[in-house]
């Protein structure tokens, strides 16, 4: 089951991210200005736009790569700040170089600000991490809690605020109903409830039932309405397919958006995606331009016709786009949906290896560049491809929600190459839908890494 995340229009949560963003948002540029002050006796107008594009540029990176989140950590938490600091210093570095390049700024004073300031972040995060366990742990002791329900849900979401807040057991509503976890008794049935309440002090009490006890969950809200506690309802959406789902609040009615997309839901986090790809992807081009073109030059001597081959594919919501890719086939009608397979004739000898070792998907970088694909995401499949399995495997065309991506979150988990039954397809889409459902910068980054070990995949043909 995926659980619904929390709206960012009404994320809890963004207290604790604000707050240490401020900090050391506010300490980090106390240090640069006393670097540039000790220097040069001044603050230049170079280095106060250097540090508000800083500023601004990192909210969304940090939100993004989940920095200050508070389920991490002194150790990780730390490693989540440097991971933030390390890629906002990049990306500013590649507008220094590309958009706003002075001279006159002093490359060294740079260098140094960039150190002290991630130690500056570091001091501040360190005893707001402490005072806000302190303050979880106050609030957990507020919030001892039951839950109603004996059911998968019921087990799974006792597991995981167990972790927070002390859970004393299960709540049943049916006499039949068989303690699965030792741990996490059966305290009493509907009845009981109320006395339980008041004797043990409950503060909390989630119902976690499926939807067809709709009826009974309005029972169950209106006996515990008299009583002094709090009562949540946890919806089972176990039977359906959700695409990032979320919950937020129109007006004083409550939304549950179970068909979402992270360039909805997150617009400042795919500001900053598009920012991380079309940047990277720009270096990219310039570095590999040499590999580029001895690439192109052995695919027009390996076969007549052209250096590229532009293939129509469906790119965000459906739109049909240019994918750019080397030409590794000769030239042929392709109308029927086949994919490449092993000892495909249609293959040239370079092609073989530009296909094995994924070179030929270089020309996607300026898919990229353009704003057409991700450096991360589903793969875009052919057209008629798409329209083969569309009707034969659920959700299929949800992939489609996002921008495609030259790598992905299937590929890197051997998702690769030729898809010769329902299956298999079946299994790259899932995880196509996982990587929508857990989208972050994060994520990406992790992604890149691990693609480069998987380019020689023996399933490449």
């Amino acid at each position: 089951m995926i659980a619904p995340r929390l709206h960012p229009s009404v994320n809890r949560r963004g207290l604790t991210f604000w707050s240490q963003w401020f900090c050391a948002t506010v300490l980090s540029n106390l240090t640069f200005c006393y670097l540039v002050w000790h220097r040069f006796g001044y603050i230049a107008v170079g280095y106060r736009g250097l540090m508000v594009i800083g500023m601004l540029s990192s909210v969304p990176i940090y939100s993004a790569l989940h920095v200050y989140h508070k389920r991490y950590g002194y150790g990780s938490g730390l490693l989540r700040v440097l991971a933030g600091w390390t890629v906002l210093m990049i990306a500013l570095y590649g507008m220094l170089r590309i958009f706003l390049f002075e001279p006159g700024l002093d490359h060294r004073l740079l260098i140094r600000a960039a150190v002290l300031g991630f130690l500056a972040q570091a001091f501040t995060y360190l005893p707001l991490r402490y005072l806000m366990i302190l303050h979880s742990r106050w609030l957990g002791f507020e919030r001892t809690a039951v839950i109603i329900g004996t059911g998968p849900l019921a087990y799974t979401l006792a597991k995981q605020l167990r972790e927070r807040i002390p859970v004393l057991g299960l709540v049943s509503i049916d006499a039949e109903a068989v303690q699965v976890d030792t741990a996490l008794p059966i305290l009493c049935g509907l009845q009981e409830l109320p006395e339980r309440v008041l004797r043990d002090k409950i503060r909390r009490v989630y119902i976690a039932l499926p939807l067809a006890k709709a009826a009974l969950i309005e029972t169950i809200y209106l006996k515990l309405l008299d009583l002094s506690v709090d009562v949540v309802w946890i919806p089972d959406f176990s039977s359906m397919m959700l695409l990032n789902p979320s919950i937020s609040q129109i007006e004083q009615f409550p939304a549950i958006y179970l068909n979402e997309t992270p360039n909805s839901s997150y617009p400042a986090a795919t500001l900053g995606k598009a920012l991380f790809d079309r940047g990277l992807a720009l270096v990219s081009l310039i570095i590999l331009f040499p590999v580029m073109l001895a690439v192109a030059i052995a695919v027009k001597l390996s076969s007549p016709g052209p250096v590229f081959f532009r293939q129509p594919r469906h790119g965000c919501n459906g739109l049909v786009i240019g994918v750019w890719k080397f030409r590794s086939m000769r030239l042929h009608n392709d109308v029927d949906v086949k994919q490449a397979f092993q000892g495909d004739p249609r293959i040239t000898r370079v092609g073989a290896f530009l296909r094995r070792s994924s070179i030929d998907e270089l020309p996607q970088l300026i898919n990229v560049l353009r704003g057409e694909m991700a450096l991360v995401g589903p793969r875009p499949h052919a057209i008629a491809h798409n329209q083969y399995y569309g009707d034969k495997i659920q959700a299929y065309m949800a992939r489609h929600r996002i921008k495609p991506g030259i790598t992905g979150l299937a590929q890197v988990s051997g998702f690769r190459g030729e898809t010769e039954t329902l299956e298999k397809m079946q299994q790259r889409v899932e995880k196509d839908l996982i990587y929508i459902n857990e989208w972050s910068l994060w994520l990406d980054i992790k992604i890149l890494i691990k693609t480069p070990f998987t380019l020689f995949s023996r399933n490449i043909y």
